[in-house]
């Protein structure tokens, strides 16, 4: 086993995050979680889908509040192990490698709370307009109407939790996704909410002018 490219890539992650001001207590645990993703990523080529993989092979049988934390991790050496800066500069501009932890988290619930909400829910006018735009975009791509009705209630799933949430940026989106996404057992519902999420993030920052394809370890 070969984790010669995977070493590198820490080494590159870490001085990054220490040029940030990370304690050690905060790299303790992220060269943890790493340690468990480094054999999966061992002699595999530089794709996406090797990295999702292996995120899901270690993620299945870790504790749900752990996930955010873990993810985030993942999400943030995602681009040195692709070496691609250009992905690690655009990524600290949304608010990556933020060494100041966020304290905001979605309050604690079930996927069928969410779901029994889903008829009686009221969102604000912001959130009602991101929900419109992003049908109409929908049905213009010619969505028939059962996805439809299924990529709108996942995008609504996501703003319920975002609901009280401090700051609009993206530490916060992530975070939402982050205690969200462990809420779904069924692993194809959970391949779409991620799906869903990449694709409304544009329209939730009203920013429809960035590029949504960006490579990203959430496929």
């Amino acid at each position: 086993m070969d984790i010669s490219r995977e070493k590198q890539a820490v080494s590159a992650y870490f001085k990054l995050l220490e040029k940030k001001g990370a304690k050690s207590g905060m790299l303790y645990k992220r060269s943890v979680f790493l340690d468990k993703l480094i054999p999966q990523l061992a002699d595999k080529e530089v794709e996406r889908v090797n990295y999702s993989k292996a995120i899901s092979a270690i993620m299945k049988d870790m504790p749900a509040e752990t996930w955010h934390e873990h993810l985030n991790t993942a999400r943030e050496f995602y681009p040195f192990w692709t070496q691609d800066i250009k992905a690690i500069a655009a990524f600290s501009i949304k608010g990556g490698f933020d060494v100041q932890p966020q304290k905001w988290t979605p309050a604690t619930t079930t996927l069928k709370a969410l779901t029994d909400r889903l008829k009686t829910e009221k969102f604000d006018p912001t959130d009602a307009r991101q929900l419109r735009l992003y049908s109409s975009v929908l049905q213009e791509k010619g969505a028939d109407q059962s996805l439809l009705d299924t990529r709108i209630n996942l995008a609504k799933i996501l703003l319920m939790q975002l609901k009280g949430s401090p700051l609009g940026d993206a530490r916060v989106y992530r975070t939402a996704v982050d205690f969200t996404l462990p809420l779904f057992k069924v692993d194809e519902t959970k391949q779409l909410f991620l799906f869903v999420i990449r694709e409304f993030y544009d329209y939730w920052t009203g920013n429809l002018n960035l590029e949504s394809n960006q490579d990203s370890f959430y496929d």
